[in-house]
């Protein structure tokens, strides 16, 4: 019977069904190979800039500290659906069971408010590095990003827990197949067979205390950064000021512009957003910041380029590149 796969006593599924990309399924080989080679790059950049930092202690500094926790956070942000994500495209895996999505659905939120605060932090960091360089040092310590970190990961842990819990306490009656290729917690909600008007208040509550509020304290950091490098009086000063900050934006627009459209994608336009598109584009949304992170700090970082090439270096000279090669 229709009705087996779910719980009598909590009407849950026993598990859900997720499409894949509804309409694209003659592509999902050709997509596979697109996302396989993104996230094989992004896992290897950022494997690339954990084990730079962490080796050397020379990079053992809060801005590189920093670095390595985005790198981090993004890992665990991208493996949270691009395995599942080819698992589908290449083996037609397309069950997940109810609490393995409910697992997914926490891991995407929380770490993306993990990420959000270090890039909040980051922004802290560069403000009173710029702004107030006499006690900076006094300031930016290791206890003071061990706290931070630690207050980042409590922050999403107590903010995404009842967004999990809002949808477990919700009855599926009906449909079980989830037109996407993982779950998202709009996604999974919608197909309840009860109101949802609980869960899409407190999405937007979420959405409020983590990167809008984030993105607000960002642009005042910034703000203050861009009126004191403006008012140095040195243009070589003004421009080396702008460098170690244009990397960080580059990120924070990669990271939470795509983030918004894809809030406003499933609240608002998923009536007019083709689904298509929008699931292509949330795939590219947690696969595209963690490829371009370390390329972009990689690529304006001297530090971190100088000890990139002396890491590989010694690895030649070893003969351990050479012995993978063979």
């Amino acid at each position: 019977m229709a009705h087996d796969m779910f719980n009598s006593t909590h009407f849950h599924p026993e598990y859900f069904l997720l499409v894949g990309i509804p309409g694209l399924e003659d592509s999902h080989l050709l997509l596979s190979i697109l996302f396989s080679i993104m996230y094989f790059l992004s896992l290897l950049g950022n494997f690339i800039m954990i084990l730079v930092i962490s080796a050397n202690k020379s990079l053992h500094q809060p801005m590189y500290i920093f670095l390595m926790m985005l790198s981090i956070t993004d890992v665990f942000l991208s493996s949270s659906t691009v395995p599942k994500t080819l698992s589908i495209f290449w083996f037609g895996s397309h069950k997940i069971s109810f609490i393995g999505c409910l697992t997914q659905v926490f891991f995407i939120h929380f770490n993306f408010g993990v990420e959000s605060g270090i890039l909040l932090t980051m922004a802290y960091d560069r403000y009173n590095a710029i702004c107030h360089p006499l006690t900076y040092s006094t300031k930016i310590t290791s206890s003071f990003i061990q706290k931070m970190t630690i207050m980042s990961i409590i922050r999403s842990f107590c903010i995404i827990t009842p967004d999990v819990l809002l949808v477990n306490r919700l009855p599926f009656q009906q449909s079980n197949i989830i037109g996407h290729t993982y779950c998202e917690h709009m996604s999974v909600a919608r197909l309840a067979t009860a109101d949802i008007i609980v869960n899409v208040v407190y999405g937007m509550v979420i959405v409020v205390c983590v990167p809008v509020l984030d993105m607000i304290l960002i642009i005042v950091s910034y703000t203050s950064i861009i009126s004191a490098v403006l008012r140095l009086r040195s243009t070589e000063a003004r421009s080396k000021a702008f460098n170690t900050c244009i990397s960080h934006i580059c990120v924070i627009i990669l990271f939470y512009i795509p983030a918004f459209f894809s809030f406003i994608a499933h609240r608002i336009g998923h009536k007019h957003i083709s689904q298509q598109f929008h699931i292509i584009f949330a795939n590219l949304y947690v696969v595209v910041p963690p490829l371009m992170n370390p390329i972009i700090y990689g690529a304006r970082t001297k530090e971190i380029r100088q000890q990139t090439f002396s890491m590989f270096k010694r690895l030649k000279n070893q003969g351990f590149l050479g012995s993978i090669s063979s």
